[in-house]
């Protein structure tokens, strides 16, 4: 078995993908916050959540549908992570000003944007080792 093949795991890296993206986005973005009539683009995230939903309930072709094998398992209204193997959408972001040469990259905004990526991309790493540290416990033999 891969890790591939756990939903956990295939949900990080896709998570840690669309943060990939979002962070080549947001610095493109600052490196044309001089560029007339340039607008500033993002990862459009709502359309990644979608699909992130409809893979975790199973509505789309090797979806992985979360099922409770005990009556005791808490049921999961959903998951509001990334979901694995998406392509992400870019869509185009104004941010609150345009100059007069067109341009609306706003520096602390793409700034603030870029810090909060950088905090949501270790948050999925943790989560991604931890993950892993429980499963090589549960694979190693007790007294170990």
């Amino acid at each position: 078995m891969s890790l591939d093949q756990i939903p956990v795991f295939s949900v990080l890296r896709g998570t840690m993908g669309m943060l990939t993206q979002r962070q080549k986005l947001l610095a493109e973005n600052i490196a044309n916050a001089d560029t007339p009539g340039f607008t500033p683009r993002d990862v459009d995230q709502k359309s990644f959540q979608q699909a992130l939903q409809k893979t975790m309930t199973g509505n789309q072709t090797g979806g992985a549908a979360m099922t409770a094998t005990d009556p005791l398992h808490f049921q999961a209204p959903g998951i509001m992570a990334g979901g694995g193997g998406h392509s992400v959408g870019v869509i185009d972001a104004p941010n609150s000003e345009t100059t007069l040469n067109g341009n609306s990259v706003v520096l602390e905004e793409q700034v603030s944007q870029l810090a909060d990526t950088r905090m949501r991309y270790d948050v999925a790493i943790g989560l991604y080792q931890k993950s892993l540290g429980l499963l090589r416990m549960a694979m190693t033999s007790p007294g170990r």
